[in-house]
């Protein structure tokens, strides 16, 4: 068998006889989830933001200054919850420290949040280059959506977009130096037959990423383009 496979046996075994602990402080796991009642009180969601890029805002406005001035190439957008603790805790025991369980934990909250405001005919996770994909293990987009593709009944399509270049990480920049890092890395690989997708990422910045991605999309046949992300940070 498998390594990976019996590892995730073991570790579903592990859950019916432990109780879960919250991952953030150590307590009692409340729900069947993996955070205490406290950590999961305390999930910052995303509910006063920028209509057009997700933004958190401290009050409610229609558009945020940079969308004010600049237009988003994407149809709708849905970020339900923003970059801070816990959920910035567990994306980084997630993303950077391969740790799965977290990764679970994240998607038992995304599904907390409601419905996506349209349903898309498919959803597709933003893709990783090869070279970074053999170095992490997984895709943390793909893991992330994939709970929340089989509550709705949604294909996943992991072929329609190819990231044709590595990239330097997108943390370590600006947003002018985001968008030239990705720009052209994204190109469409099988044709789409479908017309309404969501693309979806673990954590929006500055849409550089998503933005890219919508573009490609579009180049392969997409009609209309939503983005999705499990959190937003306050940078626009």
């Amino acid at each position: 068998m498998d390594a990976s496979i019996l590892k995730r046996i073991m570790a579903a075994a592990g859950r019916f006889v432990l109780p879960p602990r919250c991952m953030v402080c150590g307590d009692e796991g409340h729900q069947g989830i993996e955070l205490c009642k406290g950590c999961l009180a305390s999930l910052p969601h995303n509910d006063v933001h920028c209509g057009r890029c997700a933004l958190p805002m401290v009050r409610a406005v229609a558009l945020c200054g940079g969308c004010q001035q600049h237009s988003r190439p994407w149809d709708d957008i849905w970020v339900p919850l923003r970059y801070a603790i816990p959920v910035d805790r567990l994306e980084s025991r997630f993303k950077f420290g391969g740790s799965l369980a977290a990764g679970r934990t994240l998607s038992q909250c995304w599904l907390r949040c409601g419905d996506p405001p349209a349903m898309p005919q498919a959803i597709v996770p933003v893709p990783l280059h090869v070279s970074r994909l053999r170095s992490r293990g997984f895709n943390q987009a793909l893991e992330l959506v994939r709970p929340l593709a089989r509550r709705h009944g949604i294909p996943m399509l992991t072929d329609v977009l190819r990231r044709q270049r590595a990239t330097d990480a997108q943390s370590d920049l600006d947003a002018t130096a985001r968008a030239r890092n990705v720009h052209g890395a994204f190109v469409p690989g099988n044709r789409l037959t479908v017309e309404h997708v969501a693309v979806v990422d673990d954590v929006m910045t500055t849409g550089a990423t998503l933005s890219a991605c919508v573009e490609a999309l579009r180049a392969s046949g997409a009609k209309r383009v939503d983005v999705w992300a499990l959190a937003r940070t306050g940078l626009g």
